[in-house]
């Protein structure tokens, strides 16, 4: 249901992320969820033209990481966009909207992603913090990493209290709605690349069937 994958961007695109959001324009964060209360952080104007750049620029990312295609299955993506944390600024705990007003047809956001441009060493506090039941999974991923996890988890970003957190977030909606289908497609999927030539043709073709069917049975 968690998964961080390193190298997600390229050094290459996370110094030109970094000039990109040198440059753009940012608003307060509270202008995409006016009701929020706990929204507290800058968001890249999305008419924003270097904040358009950058978006393509997590976009590809994306759309070439096998590893976050085969744990998210994709359906469609949200725009990417950068969020930034100076000192003071916080998201408290939230749980992200079901829906997104994205074009004609509202996104539903199953997958939530943050993909952390600066360094950790760049910024104190500032933990993206994930609950799981009772226990709460602080995230402070290195440069060009990025973290997927479930919409309907509550979560957080901790007070940044020195320097300055950028990230950029986006979110999926997945050919397979509900969280432990898609973890449990995910694993098979895994055990396919991990124990595959290891079986005899019978049993991987077993498996395979399994794999195919439980997809085309699970996806919306």
């Amino acid at each position: 249901m968690f998964l961080v994958v390193e190298n997600f961007l390229s050094a290459d695109e996370i110094r030109t992320l970094s000039e990109l959001a040198g440059k753009a324009k940012f608003i307060e964060g509270r202008r995409s969820n006016p009701h929020s209360l706990v929204k507290n952080n800058l968001i890249v104007d999305p008419e924003d033209p270097d904040g358009q750049r950058a978006s393509q620029i997590g976009l590809a990312a994306l759309q070439r990481s096998e590893e976050a295609r085969n744990f998210v299955f994709p359906q469609r993506v949200a725009v990417p966009s950068f969020a930034r944390y100076a000192p003071g600024k916080n998201y408290g705990p939230h749980v992200d909207s079901a829906f997104m007003p994205i074009g004609s047809q509202p996104l539903r956001s199953d997958v939530s992603c943050t993909m952390f441009i600066s360094a950790p060493a760049d910024y104190t506090g500032g933990e993206l913090v994930i609950s799981f039941g009772s226990q709460l999974l602080p995230v402070k991923g290195s440069a060009g990493s990025a973290v997927f996890y479930p919409s309907s988890f509550i979560h957080q970003v901790a007070p940044v209290t020195g320097g300055e957190r950028l990230v950029m977030i986006t979110f999926i909606e997945s050919q397979i709605k509900d969280p432990m289908q898609r973890h449990l497609l995910y694993t098979l999927g895994e055990i396919r690349a991990l124990e595959g030539l290891k079986m005899d043709w019978r049993t991987r073709t077993q498996l395979e069937y399994v794999i195919a069917n439980v997809h085309r049975m699970w996806s919306t």
